[in-house]
């Protein structure tokens, strides 16, 4: 057995939480996004370990914080074991709070997948991603907030800016727990900041190169709203963002209509997004 770690943050999707005053889901997206980073190694997360910091501690933030955490742990079956609370003053600036987790999981050294076998030909299978996820804040607050209010209800989405942008980054655990059982996954990438070039990239030997079918899939509407309120060339929203596609699976082109029907079973919708070149 090999242990499998990562450490993350939520970036300034924080600043939504708190324009919103609305705290719970932040634990969420701290704990998927860390079990997806493992997972797509293969591993099962095993435990999670919180940090939270805040100029002047609000015990009742922090609670909601951390039942967010005690949620997607036990969605992930994975044990919360501690952590650590400190308050800056000073350094924070009131109730301001951010946060951060380190996940440790365990994989078996034979089925770590690392993307070693990919090799020319092979299908990259997208799935849906649930907006944003923690990616690209930076950038979508600095559009869209000199434009909107996040409590205003925006008909190019049909929601409210500030739900639309708090919708929980989601785990593929399960997902690729049921495709390592029925396919050979030859690789996974897990798309966050670099989005799908920059992070599926990693895993592809050298010599082999990505052909992305960006036509394949429709950008969800909140992409579109970016984009077209701060005008933002493809390359850089591809370069930032998701765009609609949280996680990749290589396999190969005889193992597609299995892998389709294993995605179908776990009631995701696979997308063929490109092949290996």
């Amino acid at each position: 057995p090999v242990l499998v770690s990562s450490v993350d943050g939520v970036g300034t999707k924080l600043k939504i939480a708190v324009d919103m005053d609305r705290h719970s889901t932040i634990g969420q997206d701290l704990v998927n996004h860390c079990v997806n980073d493992i997972a797509v190694c293969g591993a099962k997360p095993l435990f999670f370990l919180d940090y939270f910091a805040t100029g002047k501690l609000n015990p009742d933030k922090a609670a909601e914080v951390i039942k967010g955490f005690s949620i997607a742990c036990k969605e992930n079956d994975c044990a919360l074991i501690g952590g650590e609370t400190a308050e800056m003053p000073g350094f924070y600036q009131g109730e301001e709070y951010d946060v951060s987790g380190t996940i440790v999981g365990v994989v078996e050294k034979s089925k770590i997948v690392d993307g070693k076998n990919i090799q020319k030909g092979d299908l990259l299978i997208g799935f849906p991603s649930n907006g944003l996820h923690t990616n690209g804040y930076s950038l979508a607050r600095k559009v869209l907030l000199e434009k909107f209010q996040v409590t205003e209800h925006i008909n190019e989405i049909d929601n409210i800016l500030g739900e639309e942008l708090l919708k929980i980054h989601k785990s593929y655990l399960e997902l690729i727990t049921i495709l390592k059982n029925s396919v050979d996954i030859k690789g996974l990438s897990h798309i966050t900041g670099g989005g799908i070039i920059g992070n599926t990239s990693r895993i592809i030997p050298k010599g082999l190169e990505l052909k992305i079918h960006w036509g394949n899939w429709e950008m969800p509407s909140i992409f579109k709203l970016i984009q077209h309120t701060g005008n933002i060339a493809n390359e850089e929203m591809h370069k930032v963002f998701n765009c609609g596609i949280g996680l990749i699976a290589v396999i190969s082109k005889s193992e597609k209509i299995v892998a389709f029907q294993a995605a179908h079973d776990a009631h995701e919708h696979p997308l063929l997004i490109g092949e290996v070149i």
